[in-house]
Parts: structure tokens; C-alpha cells; sequence
């Protein structure tokens, strides 16, 4: 009969915890896919080709993230969700309020992160993955603000 060997530490203080987070951000990231799709396909007007680029690279993004965030899910020994968030259709494809709620929809992913990262201590490898996260959701911030400007 072979042995069975001990999984390695992940050097996690609360690993169901960190997994529990992860999970809700992989169906964060998810429902950024269907978001920042449908953004792209309602976008019309002069400047519909940088933004609808713009948009898909997010929505591109949003699934590199979810892969990611999955893959660490099961190297923990976790089961990644099936689970997308609910995206509300507003019906108003302006493209400023559509960069607004682009802007709440970001925030909300940065503060996830932010919430997450003082759980990933002893992990470093999971914590430079959030770090990484962290500065990229908040350079999107950034961009989103510019492109809103004084609307």
C-alpha cells in the first residue's frame, strides 16, 4: 500500500479563511469578464474604438486574474467557485456612466484585495501575487479617473 504523503505548509495562519477570500474574488474577476464584455459591446460614438480596445483588454484581464486566483485556490487545496456575481444592467451605455461604473466596480476589487493581503503573511508567493493585484487594480482606478476627468 503506498504512503500517503503530508501536504506541504503554505505557511498560512487561517488557510479556509484565505480560501473563503480568494473565492469571493474569483467570482469578482468573473462577473469583470461579463462586465467588461458587455461594456465593450454597447460602446458607440466617436472614440468606440480605443475604448471598446480598452475594455476588452479589462475584460481579458478580469479572466488572466480569475486563472490565476483558481490556480492558488487549488494549490491550497481549495475548490475554485462556479459562482459569477450578479452584473445589473443599467441600460445606460453613456460612455462616461459607463466608466463610472466601471470606477465602482474597481474599487470594489481593490478593497477585496486590500482586505485579503494581511491574511497572506507567511506566503509569500500568494502575498506578491496580491501585491500585484493591489497595484494593478489601482492603476485601473487611476486610468478610469483620467478618463472620467471633470464629468
Amino acid at each position: 500500500m503506498a504512503k500517503k504523503t503530508a501536504k506541504p505548509s503554505s505557511g498560512l495562519k487561517n488557510e479556509k479563511e484565505v480560501l473563503k477570500r480568494l473565492n469571493e474574488i474569483m467570482t469578482l474577476e468573473l462577473s469583470g469578464v461579463t462586465r467588461y464584455l458587455h461594456y465593450s459591446l454597447m460602446i458607440t460614438g466617436p472614440n468606440r474604438i480605443p475604448v471598446v480596445s480598452w475594455f476588452r483588454a479589462q475584460a481579458t484581464e478580469a479572466l488572466d486574474h480569475a486563472t490565476l486566483v483558481g490556480e492558488k485556490i487549488t494549490s491550497l487545496g481549495g475548490h475554485p467557485t462556479l459562482e459569477v456575481k450578479e452584473v445589473p444592467e443599467t441600460n445606460n451605455h453613456n460612455v462616461v456612466y459607463i466608466l463610472k461604473e466601471s470606477l465602482e466596480f474597481e474599487k470594489l476589487a481593490v478593497k477585496k484585495y486590500h482586505e485579503l493581503l494581511p491574511l497572506c503573511k507567511g506566503n509569500i508567493a500568494l502575498e506578491e501575487m496580491i501585491r500585484t493585484f493591489c497595484k494593478t487594480e489601482s492603476e485601473h482606478i487611476e486610468e478610469v479617473m483620467k478618463m472620467i476627468g471633470d464629468h
